[in-house]
């Protein structure tokens, strides 16, 4: 029976070099980590599994269907962030103070058209579609580059002298 005290003492003793040799050696893989704690906790957690039998073949069959979830993220889509905003109509100061407050729309006509962006807490909403900053919007709305700030009469130009 493994002594998890004893065997985290001795690994404490280590290197990183000796642990990530450790690692490989109980897991049979190589790892890249150089973070002790980490090489630790896996190295004592495998030796645990292995010393107790590890998962049962229905647990490992679970697992590997999960992993095979195509719909699997680590982050959400910037959309959802996007609606996110939205839903909680966050009506707090956004990210940069010479925006109006985050739930304002901003308008504009343009070529006969009547542009309304709405102010998120981190960028901003144009027909649902979110984008990082009012460049992109004014740049997705005219195919060229303009400064987002001036298309959206937020600024202007400063009179030459």
């Amino acid at each position: 029976m493994l002594n998890i005290k004893t065997e985290i003492a001795r690994l404490m003793g280590l290197t990183v070099t000796q642990l990530r040799e450790a690692y490989e050696q109980v897991t049979g893989e190589p790892v890249n980590s150089g973070n002790r704690a980490f090489l630790i906790k896996r190295i004592v957690w495998r030796q645990q599994a292995a010393g107790q039998g590890g998962l049962t073949e229905r647990a490992r069959a679970r697992a590997a269907e999960i992993a095979r979830d195509q719909d699997l993220r680590m982050r959400p889509r910037p959309d959802v962030h996007a609606a996110f905003d939205l839903a909680t109509n966050d009506c707090g100061k956004p990210a940069d103070n010479n925006l109006p407050p985050t739930g304002s729309i901003l308008t504009r006509v343009y070529r006969g058209r009547r542009l309304e962006v709405r102010v998120l807490k981190h960028g901003f909403e144009w027909e649902g579609k979110p984008y990082r900053s009012l460049t992109a919007v004014a740049k997705a709305v005219t195919g060229a580059s303009w400064n987002g700030r001036l298309f959206f009469g937020l600024t202007t130009r400063e009179a030459k002298t």
